[in-house]
């Protein structure tokens, strides 16, 4: 279930809104690109500025919307156990296949902390959960120790790792069993990480280019190393221009300039600088998209 093009799913909204129609044009997009899941509510879904009623809605929306054709991975953490215990049980109740958790962020928990976090979560909800190690965001790093001790409750599947450490990575392959699934949590390492034992990526880029990602995915699946390498260059400038603002102001302004949905966000996120957009408009034509109003697209 967890393994390929996984998509970090923006949340369109339009007017200040969830833009429900747009949601569910972006999961019809994705079903028919190959992506392998969909993860809503995490980062580049903008949860932070969610309300509560609006997170448990995308969730549904998207749940509802994919009709079963592509597993959904719920973004329901937060730095409140008793809160991502909440959001977790309503993703459970509304048919999630899957629960993304963050490392709780502000709080800066110790490692001790951190692992009795996830295991009051875990034995809380019966739903496969997927760890997401992100100390960039949260300020505290999840250390190999202690996902080597989470490994061990039933119900804890993976981890997203966006530390960008591969020496951190392997540590994890080594101490964990191999059923512990190792997830990229950065679109420059997705071959790296899959190299060293990772079954995929949940991926920022995928939101335009998804049959590129799941491409390069299968073919390193499928031992066709060199397609895969090709497919990894041949993205690394558009990955790049994807983070050259504050994720997911790039990838919003790009999937804007395509139509695919509206650019809004909320604040504290705000419009790309015109220099950055500049950057993204010609990385994006680089790679063969084309913005505004032009119709060529390689996705």
């Amino acid at each position: 279930m967890f393994k390929g093009s996984m998509v970090a799913l923006v949340t369109p909204f339009k007017n200040g809104k969830v833009d429900e129609k747009g949601l569910r044009r972006l999961i019809d997009f994705h079903v028919e690109n190959g992506t392998s899941a969909l993860v809503p509510c995490g980062t580049t879904g903008e949860s932070a500025t969610l309300s509560y009623a609006e997170h448990d809605l995308v969730i549904e929306l998207v749940i509802r919307f994919a009709k079963g054709r592509i597993p959904v991975i719920a973004g329901t953490g937060s730095n409140s156990t008793e809160e991502a215990i909440m959001l977790t049980n309503h993703a459970k109740e509304a048919g999630a296949d899957a629960s993304l958790q963050v490392s709780p962020y502000y709080n800066r928990p110790t490692q001790q902390g951190l692992y009795l976090h996830f295991k009051a979560i875990a034995e809380a909800v019966d739903i496969p959960i997927i760890l997401y190690n992100i100390a960039s965001r949260t300020g505290v790093n999840i250390e190999p120790e202690t996902f080597a001790r989470l490994a061990g409750i039933r119900n804890i599947a993976g981890v997203k790792e966006a530390s960008g450490s591969l020496e951190q990575m392997s540590r994890i392959k080594k101490l964990c069993p191999k059923k512990f699934l190792l997830i990229s949590g950065d679109d420059a390492l997705t071959l790296p990480v899959m190299a060293i034992g990772g079954v995929g990526i949940i991926s920022v880029v995928a939101n335009i280019i998804p049959r590129d990602v799941a491409a390069m995915c299968a073919a390193f699946a499928e031992g066709d190393i060199k397609k895969a390498q090709g497919l990894h260059y041949n993205m690394l400038g558009l990955v790049k221009a994807m983070f050259i603002e504050t994720n997911p102001i790039p990838v919003k302004t790009a999937m804007g300039l395509l139509k695919m949905c509206g650019p809004e966000m909320r604040l504290p996120l705000c419009e790309i600088l015109p220099e950055n957009r500049d950057k993204l408009v010609k990385a994006m034509r680089e790679y063969g998209l084309v913005a505004k109003s032009g119709n060529k697209s390689s996705v």
